[in-house]
This record gives C-alpha cells, sequence and structure tokens, in this order.
C-alpha cells in the first residue's frame, strides 16, 4: 500500500491567511479499516480515465461550471457513442446539483437514447440512468414518474447483480426517499430496510454507506414521529462516522443535523441548538464560506430561533444563510427559494405582512422558472402567500391562493399524503376565522381522515385535528364538544412530547379558556397557570405566552378582580404591540377586553377609546358579518349608552 495519512485536525494557520496547518498520522501498513475502505474505493473508481476521474472529482467537490466546461470539451472531442452516453449522463448529474432539472432530464434522456440503440434492455448501464432520471422527476416533484424510472432500474439491477450487491441497496433506498417524499412513510422503512440488509451483509462495519442507511431509517421514525427510535438510529449512523472519519469531517455534521433535527421537532430547542452547532463548527472549519451545506447550516439555527420566538436571531441567521447561497448558487436554484421563505415565514411570524409577502412572492418566482406547474414546492409557495392573506385578515385572498395550493396537490400527491391534510386544515382555518364555522368542521373532517391514516396512534401531529375541533366547537359555543377535543389533544401531545414543550402550554391554555366560558373559573386558573409554568421556564414564542397572559386576564375579569386582569391585559397587550403589526385582528382582542374592564370600573371615557381601536381594526380587517366585529359593535353601544 502507498503511504497513507489519517486527517488529525485542520487548523487556519491565522484569519488573514488562506493557509491551514494539517496534522497527518502514519497509518500502518496492517491497518484493517483502512484497506477495507480502500480495497471498496477502488472497486467503485475502476474503469475511468483521468479526464474523466477529473470530472468525477470536480463534481463530488461541488466544482459545477467547472465539471461542466470540462464535459463539453470532453463532449467536442467524443468520437464514439460510448464516450458521448457518458459525457451527457455526467452533464446531466451536472445540471441537476445546479438546480437546472430540466436541463438535467434533457442530458440524461440523450444519454438514454444512445444507450437504448446500443445495448441489450437488462444492461446495468441502462438501469445507472433510469435511476438519474428517477432523481430528476423526485427533484421535480413528480414521485410517480420518479417510481416509473426507479422501478425500471430496480428490475435491471435485481436481474444483473447478486442479491447482496449495494448497488441493488442503492436502488432500494431511492425508492424509499420517495415514498418518503410522497408521506407514505411506512412504506420507505420497508424499502430502507431492505437497502440495510444488504449493506450489513456487503460492507465493513464503517463504510459511510451502512451510517447513510441508518440515517434514512432514523429519518423514516422521524416524520413517523416515532423520536425515539429516530435518535437510536441517528446515534447508530454517528458512531460508525465518528470512528471512520476525522474530527472535523462534513458528514460528521450531517449526523449532528440529523440529531438536532429530532431534538427540535421534540421541542427540547436548547438540545437542538447543541446539535446544529456542532454541525456548524465542522462546516466553519472543513468548508469553504461560501460552500452550500454551511448556507444549510445557518439555515438550520435560524429555524430553532424562529421556533423559540426569538425572530431577530432567526432572521439573522437566515440572512447570513440567503448570502451564501447567492453568490454560490444560480439565480433559479430551489436552495435560493427556500432561503426567502425562511426569512418570509420570520415576517409573517412578526406579523409584517407586507415584508412577507415580498418574499414569498420572490420563492413563487424562482418555483415557477425552475419547476413544473404540479411541482409541491409551488403549492407550498401558494400556501405561503395564503397564510399571509389569512393574517392580513383578507379571507378571500388566503381562500384563493390555499385552493391553488389545493388544486396542486391533489394532482401531484396520493389522496392521504399529510401536505393535503395541511392544505384541508387551512382552508378550514379561514372559514372559521371568517365566522363559517360549519364549513370550518367539513374542512377540518377532511384534515383529520387523513392525519389518522398517515400517522401512528401517538404521533405528536395527530393532536392538530383535535385542536382545531376544539376551537371551531369552542367558536360554535359547544363548550362540552370543544373541551373534549383539547383534552384528546393534550393526552397525545403529553405521550409523545418532552413534559415542558410549548405545545403542551397551547393546550392546557385552551383547556382554560374553555373552562373560563363554562363559568368554572377555578379550573380555569389552574390549567392557564399550567401553561404559563411551562412558557416561563422553556424557551417558545412571546406570542403564545401573550395569549395565556390575556385568557389569564379575561378569567380574572369574569371573576370581577379587576385589577389582577389589568394587569394581565397590559403585559399581553405589550407582547402583541412589539410583535405584530399595529392593525392586527389580535390586537382587537386585547382592546376589547381591556373596554370591557372600563366599563366594569365605569371608567367610561377610557373604555371607549380601547372599543374605538378594536372596531376600527375589525372594519379594517374582517368581514362585515364576523361575530367578533358584530361583538365589538355590541360593546361600543353599551358604552356609548353610559356615556
Amino acid at each position: 500500500m502507498h503511504t497513507i495519512f489519517r486527517i488529525g485536525e485542520v487548523r487556519k494557520i491565522d484569519k488573514k491567511s488562506p493557509l491551514y496547518e494539517v496534522d497527518l498520522k502514519l497509518t500502518s501498513d496492517d491497518d484493517q479499516q483502512l484497506r477495507q475502505l480502500t480495497d471498496r474505493v477502488r472497486e467503485e473508481s475502476s474503469g475511468s480515465t483521468g479526464w474523466y476521474r477529473m470530472g468525477k472529482l470536480l463534481l463530488t467537490i461541488g466544482q459545477f461550471d467547472k465539471a461542466e466546461e470540462l464535459y463539453m470539451a470532453l463532449l467536442e472531442q467524443a468520437s464514439d457513442d460510448s464516450d458521448k452516453t457518458h459525457i451527457y449522463h455526467q452533464l446531466g448529474w451536472v445540471k441537476r446539483d445546479q438546480g437546472q432539472y430540466k436541463e438535467a432530464a434533457s442530458f440524461y434522456e440523450m444519454s438514454l437514447k444512445i444507450e437504448r440503440k446500443t445495448l441489450p434492455e437488462d444492461h446495468p448501464s441502462l438501469a445507472n440512468t433510469y435511476n438519474s432520471i428517477g432523481q430528476v422527476y423526485h427533484n421535480m416533484g413528480d414521485y410517480s414518474k420518479a417510481l416509473e424510472f426507479y422501478e425500471k432500474d430496480l428490475e435491471i439491477t435485481k436481474k444483473a447483480l447478486p442479491s447482496n450487491h449495494p448497488d441493488l441497496a442503492t436502488s432500494y433506498n431511492t425508492i424509499g426517499q420517495v415514498y418518503n417524499n410522497m408521506g407514505n412513510y411506512s412504506r420507505a422503512l420497508e424499502f430502507y430496510e431492505k437497502a440495510h440488509k444488504i449493506y450489513v451483509k456487503a460492507l465493513p462495519p464503517t463504510h459511510p454507506s451502512l451510517a447513510t442507511s441508518y440515517g434514512n431509517i432514523g429519518q423514516a421514525y422521524n416524520n413517523m414521529g416515532d423520536y425515539s427510535k429516530a435518535l437510536k438510529f441517528y446515534e447508530k449512523s454517528l458512531k460508525i462516522r465518528e470512528k471512520a472519519l476525522p474530527s472535523n469531517h462534513p458528514l460528521l455534521a450531517t449526523s449532528y443535523n440529523d440529531i438536532g433535527g429530532v431534538y427540535n421537532n421534540m421541542g427540547d430547542y436548547s438540545k437542538a441548538l447543541e446539535f446544529y452547532e456542532k454541525a456548524h463548527n465542522i462546516y466553519e472549519k472543513a468548508l469553504p464560506p461560501n460552500h452550500p451545506d454551511l448556507a444549510m447550516s445557518y439555515n438550520n439555527i435560524g429555524l430553532v430561533y424562529n421556533n423559540m420566538g426569538d425572530y431577530s436571531k432567526a432572521l439573522e441567521f437566515y440572512e447570513k444563510s440567503h448570502k451564501i447561497r447567492e453568490k454560490a448558487l444560480p439565480p433559479s436554484h430551489p436552495d435560493l427559494a427556500t432561503s426567502y421563505t425562511c426569512i418570509g415565514q420570520v415576517y409573517n411570524n412578526t406579523g409584517d405582512y407586507s415584508k412577507a409577502l415580498e418574499f414569498y412572492e420572490k420563492t413563487l418566482k424562482i418555483r415557477e422558472k425552475a419547476l413544473p406547474s404540479t411541482h409541491p414546492d409551488l403549492a407550498q409557495s401558494y400556501n405561503n402567500i395564503g397564510a399571509v392573506y389569512n393574517g392580513m385578515g383578507d379571507y378571500s385572498k388566503a381562500l384563493e391562493f390555499y385552493e391553488k395550493s389545493l388544486k396542486i396537490r391533489e394532482k401531484a400527491l396520493p389522496p392521504n399524503h399529510p401536505d393535503l391534510a395541511s392544505s384541508y386544515n387551512n382552508i378550514g382555518g379561514v372559514y372559521n376565522d371568517m365566522g363559517d364555522y360549519s364549513t370550518a368542521l367539513e374542512y377540518s373532517k377532511k384534515n383529520f381522515e387523513i392525519t389518522k391514516q398517515v400517522l401512528p396512534e401517538n404521533h405528536p401531529d395527530l393532536a392538530f385535528p383535535y385542536n382545531w375541533f376544539g376551537k371551531i366547537y369552542r367558536s360554535m359555543k359547544d363548550y362540552s364538544k370543544a373541551l373534549d377535543n383539547f383534552e384528546k389533544c393534550l393526552a397525545i401531545w403529553k405521550k409523545g412530547l418532552p413534559e415542558n414543550h410549548p405545545y403542551l402550554a397551547v393546550a392546557c391554555s385552551n383547556i382554560g379558556d374553555v373552562h373560563r366560558l363554562m363559568g368554572n373559573y377555578e379550573k380555569a386558573l389552574a390549567f392557564h397557570q399550567k401553561a404559563l409554568n411551562i412558557q416561563e421556564n422553556v424557551q417558545c414564542s412571546p406570542l403564545q405566552v401573550a395569549t395565556t397572559y390575556i385568557n389569564l386576564g379575561e378569567t380574572y375579569r369574569e371573576m370581577k378582580d379587576y385589577s389582577t386582569a389589568f394587569t394581565y391585559f397590559e403585559k399581553g397587550l405589550e407582547i402583541r404591540k412589539k410583535k405584530l403589526s399595529e392593525n392586527h385582528p389580535d390586537l382587537a382582542v386585547v382592546y376589547h377586553n381591556m373596554a370591557k374592564l372600563y366599563l366594569a370600573t365605569r371608567k367610561y371615557s377610557m373604555a371607549m377609546k380601547n372599543i374605538q381601536q378594536a372596531v376600527e381594526i375589525a372594519q379594517e380587517k374582517l368581514p362585515s358579518t364576523h361575530p367578533h366585529l358584530l361583538e365589538y359593535k355590541e360593546t361600543f353601544e353599551k358604552i356609548r349608552k353610559k356615556m
């Protein structure tokens, strides 16, 4: 074996210098791990000539423009079909990694056209091309087409290779990924496990593909809401990578990111940050400053801060991510659209709807250019724009965009896909906000039917439909049904989430609010206090805390403890004023509550001032028949008669 070193550590010599100091450790001649890995690498790269190896290397390290330049030069010199087939295929790879999926499909199909003429129909090279075309359709969101090509690949691969060949495992993995994106997580898991059985038999125990396989299985369990199993498999993946790779290898960062994602889903945001920052430290050391993976890392950290309600921090990290992507990627790349979406979400969460709309429309513009008209990402864009209009109280516009989103999802996705459930939920939410509770209930039931089909009974997301039922029944003043649904919601979250998860606080606050409406004030206070105890001890959205303060204020107002009520209203109002636009409907709710409090304490001028603010916002933002507006007008008349 030639002289081989393990990389111990890579350090930048100083901040100004582009030079790095690398600690190398000489391997011994009988290093078993090295022998297994090099034998495998040699097998994977055999049969290529120098320039073709150079092209593959450029692709592997992300130098797509240079790879394209090299392959175009090689194409001009190519004289036989075999060379042309290979070059077209590699150009397809370039275009796919650049996010130019239509061009990628075109190059792959040129390669396929030659192969079909020159090779038997069950030749392994055809399988490889089918797989590549499948990947492009997968990226374009055309999952049925992707499956069609992946299954052609699998059919040939099964005939051509022994049953434990790693390439067969790759085929199972790619089919698993399609089912994962289709929301069919149990099928995804089935294919991931088929792949894994092969990898365990065929590969050395420290092979990177085995770590990836554990990661895929972890991903399926994560999507199914089984977070303890997801962690178990992600940690197995990490263990292999820690043994096989240097401490600052990017694949270690992938494992840290995966584990961070699980903790984020569990609502353990400090743990999520800890792992995302571990990943980020590796990327900063190991990658150039404009590498796309560094952008993804900033994005992940931004996501946690967004979930914690620290929107200024979230924006800071999302913008760092965006700057890298602007430099590193072509202007129509889907990852740029992702950046615009994330920034838009922050502005939407803070009630800055015009800014949110600006960024969501930038996303839409890229996706309309880069993707086919039925791509699920386009549906997501329409969905996001609908959410902004809903937040602005423009319910007809919100419905228009939510229905555009639904139309795509009904065409592109299987009938029980979770994204379809999300669309029904959102449309139901608009009807609820419009005061059309029967239609809201109809859509929420559609959401529930899909959700209970596709998710296991202990999945935390199964609680969301119950939460919506509770909200609608509360609006309909059917308090016993509202309470029943909110309690079901709480029971699911208690089983599936950590005891201090912010969602538990939301459920407790909702239950407390129903008890208030039923006149059970002591129970109401107990549940609101439970909510507040969680919210004051974990990192969660300030707007959720504001809602709990306002619910407590309303309870104390109805109990005629006006000074305590006023204190809580003030706390809630202060947060909402900071976080929301000045004419947001949620501010009108607080102004109305305070007007009722001032009316009860005979401070009529202050009551009038607050009710006028509530009515002005509601008249601008709500339909003329909305129950809130009618209630505000009724209170206005009561105050006017007292003055």
